[in-house]
């Protein structure tokens, strides 16, 4: 089966050399070999070594997200700019689609009605329309969307094949996540404040790279 990344092959060998050069940096580290994967290419994503301090994994974080794509599950993601990163070719393949409702118009309207934020309205939406169950959520912006999940796992028992809990930000997203490490439902994780949809979609491609080996 073809990568599917539509490279060059000068891009192909610019990647691969970074790769190089971040393992050769990092040196020994404890993570086991697909979780490293996702590390080395959030580090890729960013230029920033922190990551490998600030990744935290569910045991079966990988596993069931693997699962999961190669079950064509949905990936619902609480902001657009996440969609535009996305590998659509892999994404044929595995047959899953995105779903994004935060600027939908009813969204909008709902949240402004009840004071709450497009980000929490969008989640309820989806959660509505039974594309959450089984899916991979990935929360890069917004930590209410991620505290939203939490609230319908918690509360009416829906349960994502994987949470991707990366949100940016000042205002509960450092909050956010550590209540995410706590969850029952499989999670990968960024700790603290840093995140942001560069990171979501930098664990995605990896986690698609990993769905191809095990084809």
């Amino acid at each position: 089966m073809s990568d599917m990344r539509q490279m060059t092959e000068q891009g192909r060998r610019i990647e691969t050399d970074s790769f190089a050069i971040i393992d050769s940096e990092v040196g020994v580290h404890s993570f086991p070999a697909a979780e490293w994967q996702i590390v080395r290419r959030v580090i890729h994503a960013t230029a920033d070594f922190e990551f490998k301090e600030l990744m935290a994994f569910h045991p079966q974080a990988v596993a069931s997200g693997v699962a999961a794509l190669r079950r064509g599950c949905p990936l619902v993601l609480d902001v657009q700019m996440i969609e535009a990163g996305l590998n659509q070719e892999r994404m044929k393949h595995f047959g899953c689609q995105t779903y994004c409702s935060i600027s939908d118009p009813d969204v909008i309207a709902r949240a402004k009605e009840l004071n709450s934020t497009r980000a929490i309205e969008s989640m309820r939406k989806l959660h509505l329309l039974g594309k959450l169950e089984g899916s991979i959520l990935a929360v890069g912006n917004a930590p209410t969307a991620l505290l939203e999940v939490l609230r319908l796992i918690d509360q009416e028992d829906v349960r994502p094949g994987l949470i991707i809990g990366v949100p940016v930000g000042f205002v509960s997203a450092a909050e956010s996540k550590e209540l995410l490490t706590q969850s029952a439902v499989p999670w990968l994780a960024a700790r603290g404040r840093k995140g942001g949809s560069t990171i979501a979609v930098a664990i995605l491609h990896a986690l698609f790279a990993l769905a191809v080996e095990a084809s």
